[in-house]
């Protein structure tokens, strides 16, 4: 068990107005932070005051992007209490990511132990409004003062805190993505298994152009072929075809494996809904739709939970899906999750994590 010295802020910010937090805006009063040296291993457990961090110019995170990190959430129970969804697969993802980016494990039970500490004592900062939560950022970073390309033997490990309202602004009605044919996101045996920042550095040219088009997300095709989905920009994606749910596959690892994705797979599976996991071509997408088969597209996260697809654009061609409303399967999902973590439903599948 950690020994988590907590040094409390004497000034305490003045919180936001829950009803218009939006996503990442705002941060509570502390910080969890932790040292890494090959000497030591992890060491130093303290929560201490939210504020900058001072970092070397030549620290190799700035010049080799050797980082990592994960997003899950903290909810508020009607009884005042809070929890935590499923963190033990965000632990054993962010340790996997940890081994592809060479930076030394963590142990899981000190993980989650720092994870309930700093929530608990920014506990005040949990909102208590309808779909609001505590969204919770722990990430690793390499420090050595030095420019030579190889890991680091210094980390710090960090957890900060944002109280979240909707990831969408149109919240959970349908959204618009838009199909990306001149980049990619990443190849077989790169780092898309992989939490990293750098993934997301890359997808941002993407997520540029789809904006200025007027689209929310990029679906990614795969880097090869240019021709299997892969994911969209900020989630895993589903599409439903002729009644049965259909996923990427992860067996490339060019695909994050999500808990959001992990759980929809876990649900339909206990409900008796056909699911499978394999390649899926844009080219199959498409005729199913020109076959009035195209039932649902929804994708999956933490930020969003469950986000509908209403409408899919390719070079000019746009496919509305399902009258450019949220489907049966995807707002099941979406009751099941949302109503276990915030405690509104009873959680049959033993995801739920007490904090108090």
């Amino acid at each position: 068990m950690l020994d988590i010295k907590i040094e409390k802020t004497t000034s305490p910010k003045v919180k936001p107005d829950y009803t218009k937090l939006g996503f990442g805006k705002y941060f509570t009063d502390h910080m969890f932070l932790m040292n890494y040296s090959t000497e030591k291993g992890w060491h130093d457990a303290r929560i201490v005051p939210y504020g900058p961090l001072a970092l070397d110019p030549s620290a190799m995170v700035f010049h080799y992007a050797q980082e990592l990190f994960e997003g899950l959430k903290a909810y508020r129970r009607k009884d005042g209490g809070i929890q935590l969804f499923r963190p033990d697969r965000n632990i054993e993802r962010m340790n996997n990511t940890c081994d592809r980016l060479c930076v030394p494990r963590l142990d899981p039970a000190d993980v989650l132990q720092a994870i309930k500490t700093v929530v608990e004592v920014d506990a005040d900062w949990v909102p208590y409004d309808e779909g609001t939560s505590l969204y919770i950022r722990p990430f690793i970073f390499a420090t050595d003062p030095m420019l030579g390309v190889h890991p680091s033997h210094t980390y710090i490990f960090c957890i900060i805190l944002s109280p979240v309202g909707s990831y969408y602004a149109a919240g959970i009605n349908p959204v618009k993505i838009c199909i990306e044919r001149e980049y990619v996101r990443c190849v077989k045996g790169g780092t898309g298994i992989a939490k990293a920042g750098g993934n997301y550095a890359a997808s941002l040219i993407g997520q540029q152009k789809a904006e200025k088009l007027g689209f929310a997300q990029v679906l990614w095709l795969d880097g090869v072929h240019r021709k299997y989905i892969d994911e969209v920009g900020a989630m895993n994606v589903f599409f439903v075809i002729d009644g049965v749910v259909i996923t990427p596959e992860l067996t490339d690892g060019n695909i994050l494996p999500g808990v959001t994705r992990a759980s929809c797979i876990e649900l339909l599976k206990k409900w008796g809904i056909p699911v499978e996991e394999r390649k899926l071509s844009i080219d199959e997408v498409k005729e199913a739709h020109a076959n009035g088969k195209l039932d649902e597209v929804f994708g999956t996260g933490t930020a969003a939970v469950i986000s509908p697809v209403g409408e899919l654009y390719d070079e000019g061609e746009t496919l509305i899906v399902n009258n450019n409303e949220i489907g049966a399967i995807a707002h099941k999902l979406y009751d099941a999750i949302t109503g276990m973590q915030w405690g509104r439903l009873e959680d049959e599948m033993g995801w739920i994590e007490k904090i108090n």
